[in-house]
């Protein structure tokens, strides 16, 4: 019975000493970039790790991503701090004749022209404030698509 009782006493005593809380961090633009539910011991001085960020030249065909496997435009890297690199490919003489970037409430920021044998295009990030933006690729045949870019 000592036993019971002493175990049960030692138990209130560490869950009554265990922090339970959730802290937010925000980027310069007000957006919550990270939420963590903390239990116990949590340091809120402590830095989450940071991300690998690869250099444009040192990329691989998997850090590429793509809208689906089948298709032909890739780019790196979602969220981007200083430079976005998108490629497509060239099919069926299809190609690439304008690439425009919109901020949210669909001012034109950018336009970049391509030129018909180019498949690659790097996009400065850099000097915009933190938030979501829209590239839009134009072919020659009329098709359009967009993607959806987070900045940090």
């Amino acid at each position: 019975m000592k036993k019971i009782i002493a175990l049960i006493v030692f138990g209130i005593t560490l869950f009554s000493n265990a922090q339970q809380k959730i802290t937010f961090n925000y980027d310069s633009a007000g957006n919550q970039i990270l939420r963590e539910l903390c239990l116990s011991g949590c340091n809120p001085l402590a830095k989450p790790a940071k991300e690998e960020v690869k250099e444009i030249e040192a990329l691989a065909d998997e850090d590429l991503l793509k809208f689906s496997q089948e298709d032909v435009i890739s780019y790196y890297p979602n969220p981007v701090k200083e430079e976005l690199y998108i490629k497509w490919e060239l099919k069926d003489e299809n190609y690439v004749t304008s690439i425009q970037v919109f901020n949210l409430t669909g001012q034109l920021l950018r336009s970049y022209e391509p030129t018909a044998h180019n498949d690659n295009q790097n996009i400065a990030f850099q000097d915009y404030p933190t938030g979501i933006y829209a590239v839009m690729l134009y072919y020659n045949n009329g098709e359009q698509k967009s993607i959806k870019i987070i900045k940090k």
